[in-house]
């Protein structure tokens, strides 16, 4: 997406936000990131604020809403937001500014295992259903049978998207930032969706899955409810792929493929019997 600097925003929009952040003295747009329009650090007098912003007729507005209100849960794993506001058909959320730099997924990256733990501390904060939060299994309802669903079924808050640029590592902490697809389910689905990015960067599909088994959740999970998970996971990524047919999207289609298709393997139980 199209990035629009501060400089570029109307009178009224900046005003707008310098009522709640000051006198803005610098601005610094962000390359990272996917989905918003408006992408910056400001610098004031006295605070660093992060604003991200969408055209409020933008279908991904939404995602923003889920993100404002899930954010006072996940203070403890996420920067703070400050406020939000909607400006000139500008929608806006203003942030404290994480430090850190995004996670390497490589094989062999130190950074893993503190994602790892970061899944495992989310999964031990509780939060209300509230009505702007997905269910995963009415999100994954269109790609697995319907007598399967309720295996996906859980209270547990899951981020879903562990994307590199959604991980912030500063020392031996993770940070989660853009709640686009914030969900409440089991909490084995955030370690399936870890897995897949692990794929995409190189890990063969047993070898994404001993990085997430520390969790509780994985230790925990059922065989069959995983597998459930690996083919929700792969038919949302075809679906993806096949309407927008961007590079990494049919990467990340493939990924999830190869891990239903592990998942799906008669040996694979000889490795699970083992861990187990």
């Amino acid at each position: 997406m199209q990035r629009t600097d501060w400089e570029q925003l109307s009178e009224p929009v900046r005003a707008a936000i310098e009522v709640r952040t000051g006198p803005v003295r610098a601005a610094s747009t962000v390359s990272a990131g996917k989905n918003s329009a408006i992408a910056a650090v400001l610098e004031t007098a006295t605070v660093s604020v992060f604003i991200k912003g969408l055209r409020v007729d933008d279908p991904r507005v939404a995602g923003q809403v889920r993100e404002s209100v899930v954010s006072p849960y996940v203070r403890e794993l996420s920067p703070k937001l400050f406020w939000r506001t909607e400006v000139e058909g500008w929608s806006l959320l203003g942030f404290q500014v994480a430090s850190g730099r995004h996670a390497n997924y490589a094989p062999g990256s130190l950074d893993i295992p503190k994602v790892v733990d970061a899944i495992r501390r989310l999964a031990q904060i509780r939060c209300p259903d509230l009505p702007e939060l997905k269910r995963a299994e009415t999100r994954w309802a269109g790609f697995v049978d319907t007598a399967d669903l309720p295996l996906l079924r859980g209270d547990t808050l899951l981020h879903t998207d562990y994307a590199p640029d959604n991980i912030l590592i500063d020392g031996s902490n993770a940070s989660l930032i853009d709640w686009a697809w914030p969900t409440l389910g089991a909490a084995f689905i955030d370690p399936g969706c870890l897995i897949i990015r692990l794929i995409f960067a190189g890990h063969t599909p047993e070898e994404a899955e001993r990085c997430v088994a520390p969790t509780q959740a994985w230790r925990s999970a059922a065989p069959e409810a995983i597998d459930v998970c690996a083919a929700a996971l792969a038919g949302m990524w075809a679906e993806i792929a096949e309407t927008e047919r961007i590079s990494w999207k049919q990467q990340m289609a493939e990924s999830a493929a190869a891990w239903h298709a592990y998942r799906r393997q008669p040996q694979r139980c000889q490795f699970e019997a083992a861990d187990r």
